[in-house]
């Protein structure tokens, strides 16, 4: 049975194999489990059903089989309730991944958006560049602590997980940054998942999808 995920049909250059949906494209690649997309326009007006499905108008969406949620880490347990290559069926390791699924969207990528915002987006105001210093020490701390929890694993629970799918995604976000190269395991964590076929796939599929400029919904 096929599955639809919602993607964006355009980004800016800076944002593209970024969005969210290559987190269920990337589950989906793993299982191999056939998927389509459905693309709309970032730019508003969106459509206006689309709020019914996602309030904030946001991606990825998705329908399986009469089923409809939105979020990407929804969507990733969900997806990895089918196959036990995403998620053990072992309590403690079921547990164990799933702490480190919520912990990556909780714990790890809240100061990572914000610093996306500190040195992208609001870069020339003065709060930023003042809110800069302590972000980056915080956000340092934190990954510290990460690398500690990961040691000398490839992955975050001994086996590849959707809790690898999530934290990998979410450090990407730092991809270049002096945060990820700075600590040489999370830097090979992240090169580990970046050199999976399924994520070469799913990044492949989601720059496809992208027009060379906006395209209305």
């Amino acid at each position: 049975m096929t599955i639809e995920i919602t993607g964006f049909n355009w980004v800016p250059d800076f944002a593209r194999g970024y969005v969210r949906d290559l987190r269920p494209r990337w589950a989906c690649e793993e299982i191999g489990q056939p998927y389509t997309t459905r693309l709309i326009s970032p730019v508003p007006p969106k459509p206006a059903y689309y709020f019914d499905e996602q309030p904030w108008g946001q991606v990825p969406v998705l329908h399986d089989a009469g089923i409809q949620l939105f979020e990407s880490g929804a969507i990733l347990l969900h997806l990895a309730e089918k196959d036990t290559r995403l998620l053990s069926r072992d309590p403690q390791q079921r547990a164990t991944t799933l702490a480190w699924l919520f912990a990556s969207l909780n714990s790890v990528e809240p100061g990572l958006f914000e610093l996306g915002n500190v040195t992208l987006f609001s870069k020339d105001e003065e709060w930023a560049k003042l809110r800069k210093p302590s972000l980056m020490a915080d956000i340092g701390k934190k990954l510290d602590r990460l690398a500690d929890a990961l040691g000398d694993r490839d992955w975050l629970v001994g086996e590849f997980s959707v809790a690898d799918i999530a934290m990998v995604t979410v450090l990407r976000n730092a991809d270049g940054s002096e945060l990820i190269s700075s600590r040489p395991a999370l830097a090979a964590y992240v090169e580990r998942g970046m050199a999976r076929p399924g994520f070469r796939r799913a990044m492949d599929a989601q720059l496809a999808d992208f027009q060379p400029a906006p395209v209305a919904a």
